[in-house]
C-alpha cells in the first residue's frame, strides 16, 4: 500500500514538473515573441523597410518590380497631401483608426472601406493582402503599437515607399517616374491627384489612363488636399 502511495505522489510530483516546464517553456516563448514584435516596429524608426510581402509576391510573379526608396524630403509635399486627401483625410487627427469612416463603412452596409493609412501600412509592411479575421486581428493589433513609436510623417513617408502604384511598381519614386516620368519633388499638385487616384486598387485603376469617374476622383482629391492644407489637417507631415 505505501509503494502505491510512493509511485503515485512520484507520478503526480512528475506530472508537477512537467507543467511547471510547460509554462516555463510558454512564459520564454511569449517574451520572445513580444520582444521580436516590439524590435521589429522600433527597428523601421531609423532603417527603412527592405522588401513587403507584396513586392516579394509580384516579384517572384513577374521577375522583377520597380522600387527605389526616396526620403520624405525628396517628396512633393503635394503628393503627401494628395495620397492623404485621397484615403485618409483626418490622418492627423486620429491614432491608427479613424471611428468616424468606421461608423459610415457600417452605415453603408461595408460597401466602402475604412482602413487608414496606418492601418494600410501596418498590412504591407508586416502583413500580406486579402481578406481575413486573421490578418484583420494582426492589422488592429500592431496598428496602436506602430502610432506610438512612428511619427506620423514617418508613417506616410514608409506608405508613400512601399505602396503599389501599377503592377510591379512600388513608391512614389518609381510610380512618378513611370507615369510622368519626373522625379517625386517635381509632382504637380495634378500628378500628385493623378496618382492618388489609383489607391489602393493600382491593377484596376491608372494614373495615365484614369476612367470618367477616375477624373472626377482625381478633381475631388485636388479639392481635398487644398482643403486638408488651409486647415491645418496636414500639420503632422508637413
Amino acid at each position: 500500500m505505501a509503494k502505491k502511495k510512493s509511485a503515485k505522489k512520484q507520478k503526480l510530483s512528475w506530472r508537477a514538473r512537467q507543467t511547471q516546464r510547460l509554462r516555463r517553456w510558454g512564459l520564454r516563448t511569449a517574451i520572445w515573441a513580444v520582444s521580436l514584435f516590439i524590435f521589429a516596429v522600433l527597428i523601421f524608426t531609423v532603417i527603412n523597410p527592405p522588401t513587403t510581402y507584396t513586392m516579394l509576391s509580384e516579384k517572384r510573379r513577374l521577375g522583377a518590380i520597380d522600387q527605389d526608396w526616396v526620403p520624405m524630403e525628396a517628396i512633393a509635399p503635394v503628393m503627401a497631401r494628395a495620397v492623404v486627401a485621397a484615403e485618409d483625410a483626418n490622418f492627423c487627427d486620429h491614432w491608427g483608426f479613424d471611428v468616424k469612416a468606421i461608423r459610415a463603412a457600417i452605415e453603408a452596409g461595408g460597401a466602402r472601406g475604412a482602413s487608414t493609412i496606418s492601418q494600410q501600412t501596418v498590412k504591407n509592411v508586416y502583413l500580406w493582402q486579402g481578406r481575413s479575421w486573421l490578418r484583420k486581428a494582426l492589422e488592429a493589433s500592431i496598428t496602436p503599437v506602430v502610432e506610438l513609436a512612428w511619427s506620423k510623417r514617418r508613417i506616410l513617408e514608409i506608405y508613400l515607399n512601399i505602396a503599389e502604384f501599377d503592377e510591379g511598381v512600388f513608391g512614389v519614386e518609381a510610380a512618378a517616374q513611370h507615369y510622368f516620368g519626373v522625379p517625386p519633388d517635381r509632382l504637380s499638385a495634378r500628378q500628385a491627384a493623378r496618382l492618388a487616384s489609383v489607391l489602393p486598387a493600382p491593377k484596376q485603376r491608372s494614373a495615365s489612363r484614369p476612367t470618367t469617374s477616375q477624373v472626377r476622383r482625381i478633381a475631388a482629391i485636388m479639392d481635398g488636399a487644398a482643403t486638408i492644407d488651409r486647415d491645418g489637417r496636414a500639420r503632422c507631415f508637413q
